[in-house]
């Protein structure tokens, strides 16, 4: 047997298989597979390459593709396989003649290094090199911890030299970031040691993925939209409480020096030498969790399908996709792929996690009500049409495949049977039938709010229509906040819900589709140049820690060789 027809019997790691991909030069994939003239692309090595914004300005007028959103369930320890089935689902659409290409996000360093252990999806639907694209890839992420870092050294920098503008270190709002899960700078006190280190206060970092500048980054549509979004970040505010802007320190044109390369989407293949955008990864958990409007629109006018994920579950990035990134840039979905597994439905039903190899049919029965939520919300609520792609495992049984089958086919939904993991593109081309169908048909995607209700009532709806919830609470701290930024202009933003991943409520704990529990909001952010407004709920952290046993332990650097990186 071929190494493909036996990666369910003895499967390849990732790495493995990245590794002896046969890549084709990015200059050349550019101008075969997208007409894109070499002089329009900056090479970054061979197989890495960012896409000029002249060429990119040059499309304007071109046709517009079709776009497919892929999300999932809920995420569990077993795993779902969402960026797996975008790059399989390009791939696939490929193999049946259409012109496709998908976008994705950048991972961040942090979870590469934590728990997840890389993020280009896995078996034979991958996009490669691998190994480049999780380890600093084209340095965007630097550029954008580094643009950040310039705003907080400006504003430290500016209160130490006399603070012209009054502002009061106590209503400081603008963090430091750095792209590693670091638990330690959750909470610290900088500027001591004496007067020449400025005036000491109590402060903070995030993580990359979740600050403001990757937020404006991932939803500006030009250079010049960058610039003005970064100017009218708020840094924080003045003795009166009047707010402090980026501009205000004349922050805005350095800062966008630093990011005017990054911002040129990044193009690299699959390993099936099918083009992917990837650039911008803000995480659906703390963010808005898509990749950048600039890629998004660019591969729409380049190719006539484009295939772009939102991360974790439907109810997080694909909530963020329509309510921000939709609202926002004017995209709207023409299909939507759920993807989920029979191991991690049983889990939602109860199962043990050493136990989901077994065939459990009450398990899968009970779990999938978890998936029929996450269908219920796309077609129903953001009304999109949905098809439920089933990453194939080789325990999954004849009879949890058809039980699964009859209770998709009962919410009016379309279901396949996806094999990508093991076969690339090929595995993936009834999926892809049913999403160029699906396209075809007529709708109209609907917001779960509209502009003009309140912050407070746009929680409520998220939190009811798409969690389950049965209400929002929130201390007088909370509440003051809000009614603060209504009042204050902010009112018409869209809201961006930071909270757990692992269940639709903020507990963790609870699988399944769990009704009737509470969304508290602990925190409240305001990114006025992202333009929404943050809602930090229950134990979620916008700087994660590491895990007991972190990736980082078996990552290495064997004999010119990069181990253990999935």
């Amino acid at each position: 047997m071929s190494g493909k027809d036996n990666q369910h019997l003895a499967p390849k790691s990732d790495i493995e298989i990245s590794q002896n991909a046969k890549m084709r030069p990015i200059v050349d994939v550019a101008r075969e597979k997208l007409g894109i003239p070499a002089e329009f692309v900056q090479p970054y090595g061979h197989y890495k390459g960012k896409i000029s914004l002249d060429y990119i300005a040059s499309l304007e007028n071109k046709p517009t593709g079709k776009l497919i959103l892929v999300t999932a369930i809920t995420p569990t320890p077993a795993g779902e396989g969402k960026t797996t089935t975008t790059v399989g689902l390009t791939d696939g659409l490929n193999h049946i003649g259409k012109k496709a290409l998908c976008c994705l996000r950048e991972p961040s360093l942090g979870p590469c290094f934590g728990v997840k252990g890389g993020a280009a999806g896995g078996g034979y639907a991958q996009v490669v090199p691998m190994e480049d694209i999780n380890l600093h890839f084209t340095g965007d992420f630097n550029a954008i911890a580094l643009a950040n870092n310039l705003l907080a050294a400006l504003l430290d920098n500016h209160i130490h030299h006399g603070n012209a503008l009054n502002i009061d270190v106590r209503r400081v709002a603008w963090k430091r970031v750095v792209d590693m899960n670091d638990r330690a700078l959750r909470e610290i006190v900088n500027s001591l040691g004496g007067v020449g280190n400025g005036y000491p206060r109590q402060d903070g970092f995030d993580i990359v993925v979740a600050s403001e500048i990757m937020a404006i980054f991932c939803l500006a549509t030009s250079i010049e939209d960058l610039k003005e979004r970064i100017s009218k970040i708020v840094v924080g505010y003045t003795t009166d409480k009047k707010p402090v802007l980026a501009k205000d320190l004349n922050a805005q044109g350095a800062m966008t020096v630093i990011l005017k390369d990054a911002f040129q989407p990044n193009l690299v293949q699959t390993l099936e030498n099918t083009p992917a955008f990837i650039h911008g990864g803000p995480f659906a958990n703390i963010a808005h969790g898509c990749n950048s409007v600039i890629a998004t629109k660019s591969a729409m006018k380049i190719a006539d399908y484009v295939v772009t994920e939102a991360g974790f579950g439907a109810d997080l990035g694909a909530e963020k996709f329509i309510d921000i990134k939709c609202r926002k840039s004017g995209l709207r979905p023409d299909a939507c792929v759920i993807v989920a597994t029979v191991r991690a439905l049983k889990y939602h039903g109860g199962a043990d996690l050493k136990e989901l190899t077994n065939e459990n049919l009450a398990a899968l029965e009970a779990g999938i009500v978890n998936l029929e939520r996450h269908v219920h919300n796309v077609s129903k609520v953001y009304n999109i049409p949905v098809v439920v792609s089933i990453n194939k495992f080789v325990s999954d049984t004849d009879n949890e495949i058809e039980l699964l089958r009859k209770k998709v086919e009962a919410m009016g939904a379309k279901i396949t049977l996806a094999n990508h993991w093991a076969e690339g593109g090929k595995g993936a081309t009834d999926l892809a039938n049913i999403v160029v169908e699906l396209c075809e048909q007529p709708n109209k995607v609907t917001m779960v709010y509209p502009d003009e209700a309140t912050l407070w009532d746009k929680a409520v709806a998220v939190a009811t229509k798409i969690y389950g919830a049965a209400e929002v609470t929130a201390d007088a701290k909370v509440r003051n906040k809000l009614k603060e930024l209504q009042e204050g202009g902010y009112g018409h933003y869209p809201i961006c819900v930071a909270k757990t991943q692992y269940s639709f409520s903020t507990d963790a704990s609870l699988r399944g589709a769990p009704t009737g529990h509470s969304l508290n909001i602990r925190e409240v952010r305001l990114s006025a140049g992202a333009e929404f407004v943050v809602l930090v709920c229950g134990e979620i952290m916008t700087m994660p820690g590491l895990p007991k046993l972190p990736s980082a332990e078996k990552i290495d650097y064997i004999d010119g060789k990069v181990v253990g990186l999935f």
